[in-house]
Formats: structure tokens, C-alpha cells, sequence
């Protein structure tokens, strides 16, 4: 039964009314980027051909350009035999790499740094973990035979990727899925997440649908035992130690999908939110010492408003209102509504998704990948989300619900989420089977774009196009004492004008993919007069009053580290 329109519908349509200037265009034809996500689909439905994969938006040669990755599935059998490696070797599979080359033109890198990659791929995740100063890459797989479930490249001087992986210590088994740098500790090196979907091989995937009706169908994850995710303590060295069991984390299997991350407590220490899949979500409280203690049950995030378990997929942990607080926003299946968690403070959040408007827009989707951003540089944000049925069956049993699916933009407005897709470009006209999501500046405009992979098909380059006279401000981060890239860092942008504004520096959140760590404001009309604060992981806290419009601000923890 469907949920009656929320009585807030009136003031959410007037509030859409009056914010249309965001345009995106989809660019892809024209950016020499040619990939084909390939699901590799077959009549036996096994489970990972529907979970589509991941997408990364990184500086990878350090030009000041941002590159895109793609991962991609791999060849599989029918049936698939026991053990046997998925295979990559047909050029089809593989995962992509993208140089940015200016003017939104991209050209393949991927044999040039030797990121092919083996097995049937799911996520990426980036992070410079040997301070080096160029941006190291994780990919996510199904664990089959020799292929590991995380691989490690080095990033060589932003001239090849070296797999690094078995002399990194790093041993990851299973269905991995999201992944994500973070330092948890504050001592300057960054660690790594890596999360498991549920305990499952291609043997022992279950019959399941109707045959006589409309065929076979994939298996509802019910029918698997839940996992636990993998964490994974940075030596400093180059090396990683597997800290699951003694973190804490270890001891919490779920069915993990989106992980993303922010001091919701603001005690200094990084936490962890986990999007589970019909299981209940997971927030890890950093304790400050090594350790790790769920809360998501005593936080209000556990579940949705009438105390039910929803398939979460993709997950933000930004301070979407901001108030100086984190808040949570998780996608799930359609019948479900997208949960929206609005932080409060001391710990505790508050269930909104019916008083935000959002529930009535999303009654009838699927959603994965998204994010946050100020697409029109007017100092609010506006919220995108990657939309396709998980289901390829779905309107034989459900005719009222779509496989492919328009994905949808909305804005802001005083703790209220206006829909403004319908005005913001063809782009969201169209409709697609999608999974993963990136936001990353790709043109150096200041108005941060999108990349969606999309299953089994080709990606969508959604390109910002808004006209505005708005001003921005970027802000890059070089770490001394902290990590290089100052990831978890604090931002507090104070203006002559229009409320205060908070970021936290992140590559993480979405689904299976990683984001620009570069943060942007938007300025409106102000010119000057910034006082940005950057709270460090190190426990340092410096201020830069001397901020530009128009470009992207290096700013250093300390001087002695400007050349690091």
C-alpha cells in the first residue's frame, strides 16, 4: 500500500518552484570515455550480476585535473565452477582508467598503469596511504579462487599503479564491497575499512523465483548469512595489520554496502557508518583508543521510523543542514522510502524521512549511489541520487514500479528536501539501471559534476552546466602532522554573509565508489572576508583568513609541512 502524500507536499512544490537554475548535462558522447560496465548476465541469475559496481574520482597523475575510474564485473560460466576465478582476460572486463585531459575530453590510461585488475569487481576506494603525495587505489572484488577480495595499487608518482597487495599485508577473502580510507587512530597514517556483503560463493547461490510466472529471479539476501567487515591498522610502514577482532568491528557481522564517515559525537575521533541490506545499520563510535563499539541501536539510526529493518545500499554522513552536526541519509529499495537521520547532537539522531518530504518522492525507487554538493554556488546543498531496481523482473510482479529508473535532484530548504529533477536537465529525464556515484570538479569551474556507472551499461557524465553569478571557494588540504591529504579534517567556513558552513574532507561515502576530497563552498555573492577553520586529526586547529573565489585554496597544516 502506498503512503499518502506528506501534508508537507505544498510547502516542498513551493519551494522547488523557486530553485531552477541547476542544469546538468550528460557529456558522455563527446569525452572520449568508453566504457561498458559488463554484469556478464547469465540464465542461473547469480546474485552479483544485479549489484552493478563502483566508480572513482581521483587526481591521479597530480596535474590538478580530476581522472575517473571504472570497475568493472567479469566473465562468468554457466554454471560458474566451484573455485574457479571469474575471468578477466577478454578486454571487455576490464576495470578502465580515465585521464582527464582538460576541455572534458578523457583518455584510457588503464594498460599504461596496469589497473585491468582480475575477478569480478565491485568498489573502489582511494586514499594516499604512504603520504607520498599521489593518491594510492583499493579495488573491491568477490573473493574467488586466488583473487583477493581487496587489491592494493601503489601509485608510482602518478605514473603506473604496482599491486601491492600481498606485501601490504593486506588479506581480504569473501564479497567486498564498499571500502574506505580513514585515519582512526589521529596518528597521521590512514587505515582502512573494507566491508562484506554476506557469506556467499557461486555455489552456493539458492534457486529462486517462479519459473512458470516470469522466470527465474535473484535471491533476496535473507537467504545468506551475514558478515563482518574487515579493518585493517596502517604500520606506517607500508604495511597493514589486520585489527577486525581486536577493533571490535569484527565482532558485528552485517550485509554491508555503503560506508561513509564523520565524528557524529565530535569528540576528535572518527567514526563509521555502515548501510546494511535488509539488516540493521550500523554506526561504530570511535572510542579513541584502537577500539570500536556499535551504536546505531541507542543512536536512533538502527532502523526506520516505525522500528523496521530497510535495505540499505548507499549511505552519506555529511552535514546536509548544516548545523554543525552530521547527518545520515541512506538509500534503500522502493516500498521503503530513502531514511533520512537528521543529527541532534550528543549522540542521537532523529528519523525525518516523512517530515523532509523525501519518503513521497522515493515511495517508488531504488537507489544507490549519491551525493551532496552546492551545484549552483549559492551556499545550500542539493542531494543526487542514483536510481535502478535491483530486481530486472520487477514490473512482471510489480507493474507499478520501474527496472530502470530517472535519477533525481533535490535541494535543501529548511530541514526540507525540494525535488527540483524535473528542471534541473535532460539528464534527469532519462532512465537507467544505476549503481555507483561520484561527485568530483571535473572541469575546474567550481561546480562539482557527476559520474554514474550504470549496470551492465554504459556510464552517464552528468556535466554541471549551471549558469550562476554565485562565487566559490575551494579548499585542498596538505596534512603535516596528519595524514597528506588532511582526510577527517574539520571545516568550519564563517562568511560576511549567510550562515556558517561545515565540510568534513573525505574520498568516502556513497556506494561502492570514491569522491573528490577537494571541498567547495559556495559563496553567493561575497568576494572576501573568510575565516575558514580546520579542526586537524591530529588535534590541531589552524584558521586561513585569506581565501580566494574562483579557485582551489592549498591550504597547509602547518608551514613546515607547505612542501610536503
Amino acid at each position: 500500500m502506498l503512503h499518502p502524500r506528506s501534508c508537507l507536499a505544498p510547502f516542498v512544490l513551493a519551494a522547488a518552484m523557486s530553485v531552477t537554475g541547476q542544469q546538468f548535462e550528460n557529456v558522455l558522447a563527446t569525452s572520449g570515455i568508453e566504457f561498458h560496465h559488463e554484469a556478464s548476465k547469465t540464465p542461473r541469475k547469480y546474485l552479483p550480476e544485479t549489484m552493478g559496481s563502483g566508480v572513482a574520482v581521483f587526481d591521479v597523475n597530480t596535474d590538478g585535473r580530476m581522472d575517473v575510474f571504472f570497475v568493472n564485473g567479469a566473465k562468468l560460466a554457466f554454471p560458474q565452477p566451484h573455485g574457479a576465478e571469474p575471468s578477466k582476460s577478454d578486454p571487455r572486463y576490464w576495470n578502465r582508467l580515465y585521464l582527464n585531459r582538460g576541455g572534458m575530453r578523457f583518455e584510457d590510461a588503464t594498460e599504461q598503469y596496469g589497473v585491468q585488475g582480475r575477478g569480478y569487481g565491485m568498489g573502489a576506494a582511494v586514499g594516499d596511504y604512504d603520504n607520498d603525495g599521489d593518491p594510492d587505489l583499493l579495488v573491491t572484488n568477490i573473493g574467488t579462487g586466488d583473487v583477493p577480495a581487496a587489491v592494493l595499487y601503489r601509485n608510482d608518482a602518478g605514473k603506473a599503479f604496482t599491486d601491492v597487495t600481498r606485501e601490504s599485508g593486506i588479506d581480504a577473502r569473501g564479497w567486498a564491497t564498499s571500502a574506505g580510507f580513514f585515519d582512526a587512530e589521529n596518528d597521521g597514517d590512514l587505515d582502512l575499512l573494507v566491508l562484506r556483503y554476506m557469506q556467499w560463493t557461486f555455489s552456493q547461490d539458492h534457486r529462486c523465483g517462479m519459473e512458470a510466472s516470469y522466470g527465474r529471479s535473484y535471491c533476496h539476501p535473507d537467504l545468506f548469512p551475514p558478515e563482518s567487515s574487515l579493518f585493517f591498522v596502517n604500520n606506517g610502514d607500508g604495511t597493514f595489520m589486520n585489527a577486525s577482532e581486536s577493533s571490535g568491528i569484527g565482532a558485528h557481522p552485517g550485509k554491508g554496502l555503503g560506508l561513509a564517515f564523520a565524528d557524529y559525537d565530535t569528540d576528535g575521533w572518527i567514526d563509521i557508518a555502515v548501510a546494511n541490506d535488509s539488516h540493521p545499520q550500523f554506526l561504530f563510535r570511535n572510542r579513541g583508543d584502537g577500539t570500536f563499539v556499535e551504536e546505531a541501536l541507542i543512536s536512533g539510526t538502527a532502523y526506520d521510523g516505525d522500528g523496521d529493518e530497510f535495505a540499505g545500499m548507499g549511505i552519506l554522513f555529511d552535514d546536509l543542514d548544516q548545523d554543525g552536526q552530521p547527518d545520515l541519509l541512506v538509500t534503500t529499495l522502493s516500498q521503503e522510502r530513502y531514511a533520512l537521520f537528521f543529527g541532534m547532537g550528543e549522540g542521537q539522531f532523529d528519523y525525518s524521512t516523512g517530515r523532509s518530504g523525501l519518503g513521497s518522492a522515493t515511495q517508488l525507487l531504488a537507489g544507490w549511489g549519491l551525493a551532496a554538493f552546492d551545484a549552483d554556488a549559492d551556499g545550500t546543498l542539493e542531494v543526487f541520487f542514483a536510481n535502478g531496481h535491483v530486481m530486472d523482473t520487477i514490473e512482471y510482479s510489480q507493474p507499478h514500479v520501474s527496472y530502470r529508473q530517472s535519477p533525481l535532484l533535490f535541494k535543501f530548504v529548511e530541514r526540507r528536501m525540494a525535488n527540483i529533477s524535473e528542471s534541473a536537465g535532460s539528464v534527469f529525464a532519462a532512465t537507467w539501471a544505476s549503481r555507483g556515484a561520484a561527485i568530483g570538479d571535473l572541469d575546474g569551474n567550481g561546480l562539482p559534476d557527476i559520474v554514474v556507472s550504470n549496470l551492465d551499461g554504459a556510464p552517464y557524465l552528468a556535466l554541471n552546466t549551471t549558469e550562476t553569478q554565485n562565487h566559490w571557494v575551494g579548499v585542498a588540504l596538505v596534512g603535516c602532522e596528519s595524514n597528506r591529504d588532511g582526510i577527517g579534517s574539520q571545516l568550519v567556513l564563517d562568511r560576511q554573509s549567510g550562515p556558517t558552513q561545515y565540510r568534513t574532507v573525505t574520498r568516502s561515502g556513497s556506494y561502492l565508489s570514491a569522491r573528490d576530497p577537494r571541498a567547495f563552498f559556495g559563496v553567493g555573492e561575497d568576494v572576501g572576508d573568510f575565516r575558514l577553520e580546520v579542526h586537524w586529526p591530529s588535534g590541531r586547529t589552524s584558521v586561513e583568513q585569506n581565501l580566494q573565489v574562483g579557485r582551489v585554496n592549498l591550504v597547509s597544516e602547518s608551514a613546515e609541512c607547505t612542501g610536503r
